[in-house]
């Protein structure tokens, strides 16, 4: 935030006039030992598009910065910015991040970008978010954004997980919609999150693929097959995931789209959640 942020949250400073701008940690969530949420500071001047990423990072020793792609998991209107991240050992950036605490300092981009954005699609009756683990992050944007709701009749958003843990913050966020003042009537009978494992026992298993290829996904939601004509889709994980996903979404013939040249179905080409 500037000077002319909110009373009680601290005022971002920026660090050069063409780099990242420094923002101050306000909260900081663990839920498994490879996964935990932050939120920060947001620059009045930040501007972007929910379901956007943006470059995160923090100072190296030789004080220059080390950024790495984060989707913004809070939606275009928030005060506040908020980031879901994986935790690697050996990562250069998230063994470091995973530490930080409220009141630390973070380096933000300047440029939000991306194609998990709703212009990217043409108008459809059905909207499916497909996303693997911290993939869920865009998605968690998306589905806080009035926007989507007046766009689409359904949104489906299924999130894939190794472990029961690591749905929690899917599964609390969708469920803390109920009571959101802004979106709150929006999601009731129009949202529906459809959560799975692949390893630890779970009401509902499997990759998400063979879901889709079975058909057991649609008949567990009572919908049709992937439709070109009613059905819009995006997705969000591991490069894999993404390619096997897409596979699926040119065979039921719905076509890629992009901000250039919206269609039926987006992935983000530049990173994978």
């Amino acid at each position: 935030m500037s000077a002319d942020a909110p009373a009680g949250q601290p005022a971002a400073t920026k660090v050069n006039p063409n780099g990242p701008t420094e923002e101050t940690v306000l909260s900081v969530e663990h839920y498994t030992d490879r996964l935990f949420r932050f939120r920060t500071t947001r620059p009045q001047s930040f501007r972007f598009r929910s379901g956007e990423f943006v470059m995160i990072g923090l100072p190296k020793d030789d004080g220059k910065p080390l950024l790495r792609a984060y989707s913004v998991a809070s939606p275009s209107w928030d005060e506040e910015l908020e980031f879901y991240s994986i935790k690697v050992p050996d990562g250069p950036l998230t063994s470091r991040l995973e530490a930080i605490q409220p009141g630390d300092k973070v380096l933000l981009g300047r440029k939000p970008t991306g194609t998990l954005v709703l212009d990217a699609l043409t108008q459809g009756k059905r909207l499916y978010m497909f996303s693997t683990g911290t993939g869920f992050a865009p998605f968690a944007s998306l589905v806080r954004d009035p926007e989507t709701y007046e766009r689409y009749d359904e949104v489906i958003v299924t999130h894939t997980c190794r472990d029961v843990a690591e749905l929690t913050y899917s599964k609390n966020l969708v469920a803390s919609l109920q009571d959101d003042p802004l979106v709150g009537e929006m999601v009731e009978g129009k949202l529906t999150l459809y959560a799975t494992t692949t390893r630890e026992p779970h009401a509902r298993m499997g990759r998400i693929t063979t879901l889709i290829e079975t058909g057991k996904l649609f008949t567990d939601l009572g919908v049709p097959p992937l439709d070109p004509s009613t059905d819009r889709a995006m997705m969000c994980g591991s490069m894999d995931m993404i390619q096997d996903v897409k596979a699926l979404m040119l065979k039921a013939n719905l076509k890629e789209g992009s901000n250039a040249a919206p269609a039926e179905f987006v992935i983000e080409k530049a990173f994978a959640g």
